[in-house]
Parts: C-alpha cells; sequence; structure tokens
C-alpha cells in the first residue's frame, strides 16, 4: 500500500468513526442550518416510508446514494454480503428479505461503526446478521460462500477498487450477483476537491471516471453488467450536511463551483454477475 493510500484509508477511518460516535440525527444536530435528516436523505435515494420505518432509527446515518438491497431482488434464504456496512441500515433491510433461513454478512473497517451495528442488531434483536471488521480489499469471508454482493457508496472510498472488486467475486457463488449502488465521475471532479480528504469522507474526491469503475468490475470477471440508473447527485446536501468534518467549507465554496462539481458528478446503480464455473 503506498503513502498516499494510507493517507486515505486513515483519514476515511477517522472520518467515519466520528460519524459513529454521532447521534443518530446526525445531520439535524449540524449548525450549518440544514433540514435534511437521514430519513429525509434516504427518501431523495430511493428508499421507500415502509422501508426506513423497519430498520432500526439508529442505523440510518444518510450516507448513502442509493437502495441497493431494492436493486439486488433479494430472496428468502440467501446469503447477503454488505461492503461497508456502517451502522447497518442496507444489512437489516436485507434481514427481512433472506428471512430466518438466510444470513446478511456487514463488513466495515471501522470498529465504531461494527460496534454500533452489533448493538442496534441487539437491540432489535436480529438473529440472521454478522457484522465483521475488516477491509473491503480483505474482507473476512470465504471464497464462494455469498449469493449476493451489496454496496451503497463505499466502493469510492476505497483506494485500491480494483482489489475490492475481485473480493467481491471471490466471495460470491458462481452465478451470485452484485447489486452496487456508488458514486462516478462524468468528468474530472475541480482541483479544490480533488485535493480534500473530507471529500474523499464524503464519497467526492475517491469517485473515478464511470468508464473506468465499469471497467474494474469486467477485470474483475463479472459478465452482464447493466447500468440500472443514472442520476444526478445531491451534492448541496454534502456540501451543507456532510459526514465526517464537512465535505467542503461551505463560505469557501462558490455557487460556480458548486455547478462545476454537481456537473462532475452523477449516481450509479449496477447490476452484475459471477459467471457460473
Amino acid at each position: 500500500m503506498t503513502m498516499k493510500e494510507r493517507e486515505i484509508k486513515r483519514a476515511v477511518r477517522e472520518g467515519y468513526a466520528r460519524i459513529a460516535k454521532q447521534a443518530t440525527s446526525y445531520y439535524s444536530q449540524r449548525s450549518c442550518g440544514c433540514s435534511d435528516v437521514p430519513q429525509e436523505i434516504s427518501k431523495k435515494m430511493g428508499y421507500s416510508e415502509e422501508e426506513i420505518r423497519a430498520a432500526p432509527p439508529e442505523s440510518n446515518l444518510g450516507l448513502g446514494c442509493g437502495n441497493p438491497v431494492a436493486l439486488a431482488d433479494l430472496h428468502d434464504g440467501e446469503i447477503v454480503l454488505d461492503m461497508g456496512s456502517g451502522a447497518g441500515f442496507d444489512c437489516f433491510l436485507a434481514s427481512a428479505r433472506v428471512g430466518a433461513r438466510g444470513l446478511v454478512i456487514g463488513v466495515d473497517m471501522t470498529s465504531e461503526m461494527v460496534e454500533k451495528a452489533r448493538a442496534n442488531a441487539r437491540k432489535g434483536g436480529y438473529a440472521n446478521i454478522d457484522f465483521r471488521q475488516g477491509d473491503l480489499e480483505n474482507m473476512p469471508v470465504a471464497d464462494n460462500y455469498v449469493d449476493v454482493v451489496i454496496s451503497n457508496c463505499v466502493i469510492n472510498l476505497v483506494p485500491n477498487k480494483r482489489r475490492a472488486f475481485k473480493e467481491a467475486f471471490r466471495v460470491l457463488k458462481p452465478g451470485g450477483r452484485l447489486a452496487v449502488s456508488d458514486v462516478v465521475l462524468l468528468q474530472e471532479l475541480p482541483s479544490f476537491v480533488k485535493r480534500s480528504n473530507e471529500a474523499y469522507i464524503g464519497c467526492l474526491a475517491g469517485a473515478i471516471m464511470k468508464d473506468e469503475y465499469l471497467d474494474l468490475i469486467k477485470s474483475a470477471g463479472f459478465s452482464d453488467l447493466k447500468v440500472v440508473e443514472e442520476s444526478a447527485f445531491p451534492i448541496e446536501s454534502l456540501v451543507c450536511c456532510s459526514q465526517g468534518s464537512g465535505i467542503i467549507e461551505t463560505p469557501q465554496v462558490s455557487p460556480e463551483q458548486l455547478e462545476e462539481v454537481k456537473a462532475s458528478v452523477a449516481s450509479m446503480k449496477l447490476m452484475a454477475v459471477k459467471p457460473e464455473a
């Protein structure tokens, strides 16, 4: 791992540790005057009222950029892995879909997030979820073990995305499915965003060009790759109420700069399959 990669991982780990230590309605506690609490952000990202109510409230930190659980079309008895599970929101939704015969594994590199997720599971009496701490480039999951891998706005945070997709391929059973919501670039980010560690934590500076992202998935061995949906990413909420210590300090961002960032970034939902042996 290069020094830059170590720097990025430390910044992300520390940023998300801070988030985990905040109260449930993190965004509502910010002093920037935002009205978006996690529930409202989740609605914008594609979650229904029913889904938001179904998961433990403290698991929803408003950190996603889509709804990979709905995208994955989960079935009773399946084993699901969530790459970058955070406080467990998507895992709890997946738990209901796969039922008592199924299993949901959440992997996150931040110990504070894993502890928060486990506490949420204990409070809710979830027996079919297993939260594990580990890097997405080297996950504590056996080969050919899971039916579905989901991820929600997390792989963009990983310095070695190629390795992360290879890990997703490794843990999937032949015929298994990959369902990802993530942030990609439509054009190069402005330099003031690229230089920001906070922007990395907020899912922007770590994003790569859309074609490069899709090529990494194909090179990992996946087939039947399909972009299900592509939409604008709600930069305004992140600039004002960003995770960690702020993506971009609001006073330093001009309206013109904000428009430049918005034109560069998109939210993408995709599906792919691990070919049968």
